[in-house]
């Protein structure tokens, strides 16, 4: 067990027994991975806010029940996320698909704008392209690659196997590279 999963498990020991201060040092340390997988779930930065404090709160009233077996903090966390996510598309009655990368920032001072152009591009074309790919599949890319879970946290937060996590990853690749390839294509004869 790693240094941060011991610092975990104290924190939520002492929010356990009503510690507001030790839940509130858990929030800071996964707000900000949370939002980003909230992010790249909804298509606007004010839901998404949204999403996540409700994440917290239904966390802060779930905590009592909270069982570690074996899984990180975060998968738990993670899992609230996802089920949250689902019930904010079902209010909405619209589809998951992910926002697209947020455009970077071109500062005249930079000495590579050049490269930033095409950075931009480049995550445009990948968000394009991750949206179009079935929910549970831009669910494991966003995990797995954005987030840098490891298939044992993918598998507790999807509640499938890990086995079955790494072949939704395959199958999630192989298409993505199908529509970055297809997406190139189009790009040079546009040209």
């Amino acid at each position: 067990m790693s240094d941060l999963s011991d610092a975990d498990a104290s924190l939520i020991e002492r929010a356990l027994n009503d510690d507001t201060d030790a839940f509130g040092e858990l929030y800071m340390r996964y707000l900000d991975a949370i939002y980003r997988y909230i992010y790249f779930r909804v298509d606007d930065s004010r839901d998404a806010e949204d999403l996540t404090e409700q994440v917290f709160l239904k966390a802060w009233e779930a905590l009592p029940g909270y069982e570690r077996q074996g899984y990180p903090f975060t998968s738990w966390l993670y899992r609230i996320a996802h089920n949250t996510v689902i019930d904010h598309y079902r209010r909405q009655k619209a589809t998951v698909a992910l926002s697209p990368l947020p455009e970077l920032e071109l500062n005249s001072n930079q000495p590579n704008t050049l490269d930033q152009v095409i950075e931009a591009e480049e995550a445009s074309m990948l968000a394009a392209a991750i949206s179009q790919l079935p929910d549970e599949q831009q669910q494991v890319i966003v995990l797995r690659f954005i987030e840098g879970l490891r298939h044992a946290e993918i598998a507790q937060v999807m509640d499938k196997s890990k086995g079955a996590c790494r072949t939704i990853q395959y199958r999630a690749l192989t298409a993505l590279s199908r529509l970055l390839i297809g997406s190139s294509a189009a790009r040079r004869t546009d040209e």
